[in-house]
């Protein structure tokens, strides 16, 4: 069922950012802040003695697949998880796609771009946005859900996502946000199990590599050669390769399972501090290193927190979401502090 105004599905957390100089703070993009690490920008930076050479992406195909246990045929790079959504788009024959919503607009977006009509599932805010797996039609043979989703910061059950696999149809699971869970409960990463099972990664969130685009999708074979041949020459840049490579390897790991422990008691944080507006309703439990709100006057709120210095991502671009949406990046506490001193402003100065 579609929403009767549509939303803009091009609309980002980027553009709350834009024109804002560096004394707004970013609260609406979901990259973890005080990224990259010192010791990835080392490697970043001796990647660029190979510059002349065309990128090889050999070795980090092969950490990537190591690193989820998983064959090295059953992985394929791309330039960010954006890539990956066009390649399914334009590589896969599908009568009937369907996207779970609120979810991350590229996959509808892409979709439509490239010619399909798509429907959507809308979840309800009243059950907290959880699935049913009941609610996709059963004739649905492409089926693209977020897990944790965005905005929502939802963790979908392994079991409930498994469900939805079937002879006949393509099961997209954007994981984009799950390394930043705890013990990446949920993930369907690692199954083969599961027929027609696509699941898209990215190391732009915890690594602070949105710049760079690196990301990648762990398919059956026969998907990933498909995608593959609807990639264009050389498409992940030497940079992103070595990116891919060292944070596949078993120290970035552990520091991505620290960091992930961290953001879960950021969020907790800040959720209690929240908490104490009653006209503020944190959506929940959440799972992802990003919270949505829902408050009176959002739009207001929003342009009048920019003026206090601090950006946060409008949530009505998003199906299933109105005007009275928000989605608010888990920062660390000092900044938590601050932005909910400036919300209380916000929320009187009306």
């Amino acid at each position: 069922m579609h929403t009767s105004t549509e939303p803009d599905l091009r609309h980002h957390g980027d553009a709350e950012v834009r024109g804002g100089g560096a004394e707004l703070t970013d609260l609406a993009v979901n990259v973890r802040s005080g990224t990259p690490p010192v010791w990835l920008r080392e490697r970043l930076v001796a990647s660029l003695d190979g510059l002349a050479a065309y990128p090889d992406g050999r070795a980090a195909r092969r950490a990537v697949a190591a690193r989820h246990g998983l064959p090295e045929e059953r992985v394929l790079l791309t330039a960010g998880a954006a890539e990956a959504f066009v390649l399914l788009a334009r590589a896969l024959d599908v009568r009937r796609p369907v996207v779970v919503h609120p979810q991350f607009t590229e996959p509808e977006a892409a979709l439509r771009d490239a010619g399909h009509t798509v429907d959507r599932v809308l979840l309800d805010p009243e059950d907290g946005f959880r699935l049913d797996p009941r609610a996709v039609p059963g004739d649905a043979d492409l089926v693209v859900v977020g897990n944790p989703t965005n905005p929502t910061s939802v963790l979908h059950p392994a079991q409930s996502l498994a469900q939805l696999a079937r002879p006949g149809r393509t099961l997209v699971v954007d994981e984009a946000f799950m390394d930043a869970v705890p013990g990446e409960q949920e993930s369907l990463a690692s199954r083969t199990d599961l027929p027609g099972l696509i699941v898209l990664r990215s190391l732009t969130k915890t690594w602070g590599l949105a710049g760079l685009r690196i990301g990648y999708v762990l398919a059956s074979p026969g998907t990933i050669a498909r995608l593959e041949r609807a990639q264009p020459l050389w498409p992940v840049s030497s940079p992103a390769l070595a990116a891919a490579e060292v944070c596949s390897a078993a120290p970035a790991l552990a520091e991505a399972t620290d960091a992930a422990h961290r953001i879960a008691t950021d969020r907790a944080y800040l959720e209690g501090r929240l908490a104490k507006f009653t006209e503020v309703s944190v959506c929940g439990p959440a799972a992802g290193p990003f919270l949505l709100l829902r408050l009176p006057d959002a739009a207001g709120v929003r342009s009048r927190l920019r003026g206090l210095g601090f950006a946060v991502r409008r949530g009505d671009t998003f199906p299933g979401l109105g005007p009275d949406y928000l989605r608010l990046a888990v920062r660390d506490r000092a900044t938590t502090d601050r932005f909910t001193e400036a919300l209380a402003t916000a929320l009187t100065d009306r």
